[in-house]
């Protein structure tokens, strides 16, 4: 019986080493969906959080890379968060703030909505935050380490109101000048897909069409303009609409990028929208969209 005993435990040690061998370096991207503009006079929407480990890059807020991933044989969650929606042009509200993107244990926050005009003023907080609208509303704050907050409304007079871009990954938004709508903060830049990107912008401000980058839309030009929506799968905010006939453009969807060796296996599971390309020794997957429950199992 003792001689079965140690054998028993010499195959568990052996299985548990196995395991540990088996397990695959990862690096990732992942952005959360971006925030809608406000509906009048109104801030840009703040970008969707953004998380990297990818060496030699940064995450979002002005944070560096994250830590070094392995991933066992298993089963992981797989979400692209939605971006969301603008301030409908019947309605004097805020935009609504972008849903959250996972992968495994890594969870990005979906960006804060715009700020409206007299009412709900203030910017959304978000994994960037939302630009606040006029006259004078700050913008919305961020989340640590992955995103930048929104700039704030201005108005030094009845006739000057202008709003403030959304935050973005790589900087705060602008707030609100005597001249025009604040600019939507920067995104963020990643080669892991072989070229570089800029994701996660935030929306530009009301006021001469605040403008905006790296996925994010323009704000509103004038009566009758409604602000740009951000930009599908890069997380990007909205811009700010003018009034209620012209509303706040919606949130740009988020995405979720990974990298393993070529020789691990990957099935997704639960309606994945992906595609998949060697780059290097690794397999670089980018995951665009998915149904509630997706998965992706690496054997």
């Amino acid at each position: 019986m003792a001689v079965t005993s140690m054998r028993r435990s010499s195959i568990s040690d052996f299985q548990k080493q196995n395991n540990m061998a088996t397990a695959f370096s990862c690096q990732y991207v992942v952005v959360a969906g971006g925030g809608g503009g406000g509906t009048n006079v109104a801030g840009g929407g703040g970008a969707g959080g953004y998380r990297s480990n990818v060496v030699g890059e940064n995450s979002g807020g002005g944070a560096s890379a994250e830590s070094r991933l392995f991933l066992g044989r298993g089963t992981y969650t797989v979400t692209v968060g939605a971006g969301g929606a603008g301030g409908a042009p019947t309605d004097n509200v805020r935009g609504f703030n972008g849903s959250n993107s996972v992968f495994g244990s890594k969870t990005c926050v979906g960006g804060g909505g715009g700020g409206t005009f007299v009412t709900n003023k203030t910017g959304l907080a978000g994994g960037s935050g939302g630009g606040g609208a006029t006259p004078s509303a700050v913008g919305g704050s961020p989340t640590s380490g992955e995103g930048f907050a929104g700039g704030a409304g201005h108005s030094t007079g009845a006739s000057t109101y202008y709003a403030g871009g959304g935050g973005g990954a790589g900087s705060v938004g602008v707030n609100g000048g005597v001249s025009g709508g604040g600019n939507g903060g920067s995104g963020v830049s990643s080669s892991i897909t072989g070229s570089a990107v800029g994701r996660a912008g935030g929306g530009g401000g009301f006021g001469g069409g605040g403008t905006a980058s790296d996925g994010g839309g323009s704000g509103s030009t004038g009566s009758g303009v409604s602000g740009t929506a951000g930009t599908v799968n890069l997380g990007g905010g909205g811009g700010g609409g003018n009034a209620t006939t012209s509303g706040g453009g919606a949130g740009g969807s988020g995405v979720v990028i990974f990298t393993l060796p070529t020789q691990a296996i990957v099935t997704f599971y639960g309606g994945v929208t992906q595609t998949s390309a060697t780059v290097g020794a690794n397999r670089v997957y980018t995951v665009t969209e998915t149904d509630p429950g997706s998965t992706v199992t690496i054997g």
